[in-house]
Formats: structure tokens, sequence, C-alpha cells
């Protein structure tokens, strides 16, 4: 008997070392994609430009620009709930940017998440995402960046707490959350569909935000798109599915391609990170790819069950929270968004079903309420109209008065709001 248990023992063991260093060699030698080679390019200006422009619509600038720095030379934090990640030098420089990196060892970051030593990347790089290009592209967006300036600026090393730095553990990640492999046409799709598809999982890396995220940081792929709290930065971005109350099941087609073109459409504002987003990149789509992207989302399904109406929570001092909403509503807010919640869009987006109020989730309008905003300048909206803070004027009570009337008022019907969430929402960075 001693003998079994001991040989038992002995097993247990070594699947304990075994299965992970199994897990940790498939991660490290397996490389979809590798032999793939370089398509001969026979217009090499056609390809900067091509490659200039899914510069822009990947957002590269904005992330590899820390602030006040060069353009494209890395440096900028990205705050994690492990710690701080900072972007890398994607210029030319043959020392600290990268000025000997080929165009196989910048496809191989963007489609297997490896660096050109092989170290495994941090995922806050969305190589989920850029694994869905096409080669062409890839080398199309390299080229451009051996166009830039070179800049002397040497990467910052991240700074993520014990365990999260031991980059050994990205085996195990990616092993859950990593499916290398290059976007699929859908053949009984249309080409504006399929088009719209590849920008949305690709370049555009839309998931990365509008999808819930677990505990150690990886996607949840039942819920892709269905909205999500954007870990450290405390914003919800919301569904970008047919969902009628929390996605784009009631915005038309042409009001998605305002939005993400403009900065503005007739059913809402970007704000928050969107307005970074737009302002810095999709203000840049032509209008072909802006009209793909918004006919993709427009036929995503709901991602659950249509939501029940919602009544006002009960409390004893409902009725009193919302009139109290009211008197601030009419004293600051009436004049732009109009008694009846319409506003004047584009400059002063309707509340009368905008689903940004009627989120479960209320951060995104008490953070509005307490440090207003502007929407981004755009070619489209050179002369955005802002609205003003009133974290000074209001304090956490009014704030969640009258955002609850906000929510409950003009057909609107969600839960109230109550100071402490406005207390958590006021201590939160702006940046």
């Amino acid at each position: 008997m001693k003998r079994l248990l001991l040989a038992l023992l002995g097993v247990v063991l070594v699947l304990f070392v075994a299965i992970p260093a199994a897990v940790v060699g498939y991660q490290v030698w397996h490389e979809p994609g590798s032999g793939m080679l370089s398509a001969p390019v026979a217009d090499s200006a056609e390809q900067l430009r091509r490659g200039a422009y899914l510069a822009r619509v990947g957002d590269c600038m904005a992330c590899h620009t820390a602030r006040g720095g060069p353009e494209y030379a890395g440096g900028r934090a990205i705050p994690t709930p492990f710690g701080n990640i900072y972007t890398s030098n994607l210029t030319p420089h043959a020392e600290t940017g990268i000025g000997q990196w080929t165009a196989d060892d910048f496809w191989r970051a963007l489609h297997n998440g490896k660096s050109k030593d092989g170290q495994f990347l941090y995922p806050a790089f969305p190589y989920t995402n850029y694994t869905r290009m096409t080669r062409a592209d890839t080398d199309a967006i390299f080229a451009y960046l051996r166009t830039l300036e070179p800049v002397a600026q040497p990467n910052r090393p991240a700074e993520l707490r014990f365990p999260y730095n031991q980059r050994i553990l990205l085996a195990g990640w990616r092993a859950l959350y990593f499916r290398p492999g290059e976007f699929k046409p859908d053949d009984g799709k249309s080409v504006e569909w399929n088009r719209g598809a590849y920008l949305v999982q690709g370049a555009g890396h839309c998931s990365a935000c509008h999808t819930s995220r677990t505990t150690l940081g990886g996607s949840e792929e039942k819920l892709d798109l269905a909205g999500g709290l954007i870990p450290v930065q405390n914003w919800y971005a919301p569904a970008l599915t047919g969902d009628a109350a929390s996605g784009l099941g009631n915005w038309e087609a042409r009001h998605i391609a305002d939005l993400l073109t403009t900065g503005v459409s007739m059913r809402g504002t970007a704000s928050g990170p969107m307005a970074e987003v737009v302002g810095q990149s999709l203000q840049y789509l032509d209008a072909a790819d802006a009209g793909a992207i918004a006919a993709y989302l427009k036929s995503l399904p709901q991602s659950g069950a249509p939501p029940s109406l919602r009544s006002v929570a009960a409390s004893d001092n409902a009725e009193q929270v919302l009139k109290e909403g009211q008197r601030i509503y009419e004293k600051y807010c009436v004049d732009c968004h109009k008694a009846n919640g319409q506003g004047q869009p584009p400059a002063y987006p309707p509340l009368a079903g905008n689903r940004a109020l009627t989120l479960d989730n209320a951060l995104n309008p008490i953070r509005m309420v307490l440090n207003g905003g502007y929407p981004p300048t755009t070619r489209g909206n050179p002369r955005p109209y802002g609205m003003p803070p009133f974290a000074h004027e209001l304090n956490d009570g009014e704030v969640a008065a009258v955002v609850s009337y906000m929510r409950n008022t003009w057909g609107n019907q969600a839960p109230m709001v109550s100071p402490v969430d406005v207390g958590r929402a006021r201590g939160v960075p702006l940046n």
C-alpha cells in the first residue's frame, strides 16, 4: 500500500512539472504563420500610404507616444490592475527602436505576440486582435514606421507586481486566452461586411475595451463586444452588439459612422477614452471603411436575453430624490438638453433614450456630471461643444439626485444612483 501511495505521489509530481513544462514549450515553439513570406510589392508608395492609414486605424501613435514626447517613441504608461506597462519605441532607431527589426520580426510581434528576441509580449499590446491582420497589412505598417525620424529613447521596463512580472507565466495566459490566426472572410457575407469585421476584430481592436475582462485580464469570449468596465481607467465601454437598451440596436448605421468619424452624432457623443480614440484614430477612416464598420456592428446579435424593463429602485425617499434631481436639472442642464430631454444634437446629445444614461453601471454619466468634457476636435467637427464640470458646485447627494432623475425621466428606466456611487467616482483620477 505504501509503495502504491508513493507511486501515485510520483505520478502527481511528474504531472505537476510536465504539464506546465509542456504548456511553456508549446507557447515558446508554436508560431503559426512563421513561414509566411512577404509578398512582392508592386507599388512602394501605395504600400507606405496604406501603412500610414492602417497605423492610424490601429491607433498606434496614441499609445506609443508619451504625453509631450516624440511621436511613436514610446514611454506612455498603460495602467493595468497588475501594474504599469510602458509602450515601446517604434521609431527606426537602431539601438532603442525597431531599426534592427525585419518585416518578419514585426509580423511575429503582431501575429504571435512575441518580440524580436522571442520574449512573450504583455497583452496590453493587443496582439490578440492584431493577429487577425494579413501579412500584407503588417508589412505595410512596418514599411511606414521605417520612414519615421529615429528617436533615441530607451524603452522603460514594466513595473508589475510579483508574480505578474514573471514573463514565463504568460505561457499559461496565452494558453487560456490567445488563439493566433488571420481573419477568415465569410463567403456568405458581403464584401462590406467582411471589411468591417476585419477592421473591428483586427486593427481596430475594439474588443480590447468593449469586452469585459476576467481577473487575469483575458477577454470573455462569450461576451465579445458586449461592453465592460475598462480596468483602472474606470470608464464603462458600452456594448457594440444589437442590444436595444445597452448596445447599438436602436442606432442607424449612419449614426454609428458619424460618431466614429466626427465624435458626435444624432444619438450620442464620444467622451472619455473614446474621445481620444476618435480624435487620434477613427476620424481618419475613409467613408467606405466607416460604413463597413457600421454595417458589421449593426449585424451583431444581442449579447444575451433582452433586458426587462426596470423600475426605480424602491426606497423611502426615491420620490424626494427625483424631485431634487429635477430641480437641479432645471437649474443647470435644461438650457442645453431641454425640458423634454431631446437635447440639440449633434452639439448637445439627447438624454431621452440615451444608452449611456440607462446602463446598469452609472459610472459614465456620474463622471460626466462631475468632470464635464469635450468631444474630440475632428475634421468633421472642428469646434466641438463641451459640457462644464459640476464637481465644484454639486455635492455627492446632488449629483446622485440629478443623475437618478435623468435615468428615470422621458421614458428612461434605470436603478437609482447613491451618493456613495458618486463619492467613489469623485475619487477617480482624471488621467
